[in-house]
């Protein structure tokens, strides 16, 4: 039994895990409706499409490996499982970091105002970069995937008074953990760089126009602060997601650890389910969908109440 706190832990991950899968079906659809409309699918509607995509799928993994491992941890019995929900991971954690770091990229050669020679190279030529990032996710994933063969081949696991121990020594597992997880590492080392790439071109446009002393509204600047706003909220994000995955991780060896597995999984499902919601707000084009579909659904509900009077 998880006990109250337990409860209260597993109903605000529920909450989590519901929002964000509305959050993020909305920005799918959103962008597939347009690519139907227009008969193309432009990059960065294909790029926030797989992020929605892959985000979905890592709640989904995340929400049916906390139901077996609190309600039916015998279902991990068979070491095909464990293998599966292993190489999964890898898969839909790698790609889920690839496309948030392929967003920061594409907003940077965007907004960025750098006069250099390599940026404007990489300005116009979008794609290649793209291409690049590519292969770094193939490279990430032939790294990362012997290394969970050999912990599934090497690692047998016990069910003991219903709790799982994997028999390891826990240096050796932070060191698997880190090498698996090796792609996501250096995403995410771009985008810091990014972000701070980002300040940068802000604080170099803000001196100009000071300098300028124009009255006009400074709309770049604008767009800057709004692109830096929604990265450092990602990172923040992801940082306290990583942090939870970590957790989870670690109470493989801890027995009768789902309380601290349940903390771990709510702060994990915080960066899926808040961070689509800013991206919404920080899009035009998806937050002027979510206010046409929230007057649709009001006046819905003005007409049936007026039906029923």
């Amino acid at each position: 039994m998880l006990g109250a706190v337990g409860s209260v832990l597993l109903s605000v991950a529920a909450s989590e895990a519901v929002l964000s899968i509305v959050g993020n079906t909305f920005i799918a659809l959103v962008n597939c409706m347009d690519c139907t409309r227009n008969k193309k699918l432009s990059s960065i509607g294909f790029i926030l499409t797989g992020l929605a995509v892959s985000r979905m799928c890592l709640v989904g993994l995340l929400t049916t490996e906390a139901y077996i491992k609190i309600f039916s941890p015998q279902l991990l019995s068979p070491i095909t499982i464990v293998e599966l929900i292993s190489y999964l991971w890898i898969i839909i954690s790698q790609v889920n970091v690839w496309f948030a770091t392929s967003l920061s990229i594409f907003y940077f050669l965007k907004i960025a105002t750098f006069s250099h020679y390599i940026f404007l190279w990489l300005k116009r030529r979008i794609n290649i970069v793209f291409l690049f990032l590519v292969g770094c996710l193939l490279m990430s994933g032939l790294f990362s995937f012997p290394v969970v063969v050999k912990m599934v081949k090497d690692h047998k696991m016990l069910y003991v008074n219903t709790s799982w121990q994997i028999h390891t020594k826990k240096n050796e597992l932070i060191i698997n953990y880190v090498f698996t997880n090796g792609g996501v590492f250096l995403f995410f080392m771009i985008m810091l760089i990014v972000c701070f790439l980002l300040i940068i071109s802000l604080w170099r446009h803000s001196r100009r126009m000071q300098s300028n002393e124009s009255g006009f509204r400074d709309l770049n600047t604008e767009v800057h602060v709004k692109t830096i706003k929604v990265l450092l909220s990602f990172i923040i994000l992801f940082i306290l997601h990583f942090m939870g995955i970590a957790i989870s991780v670690i109470c493989l060896l801890i027995p009768e650890s789902n309380l601290l597995f349940m903390f771990g999984l709510t702060t994990a499902f915080i960066y899926p389910c808040c961070h689509s919601f800013i991206l919404i707000l920080a899009n035009s084009r998806l937050k002027q969908s979510s206010v046409r579909m929230l007057q649709g659904l009001k006046c819905s509900e003005k007409g049936k109440e007026l039906r029923g009077t």
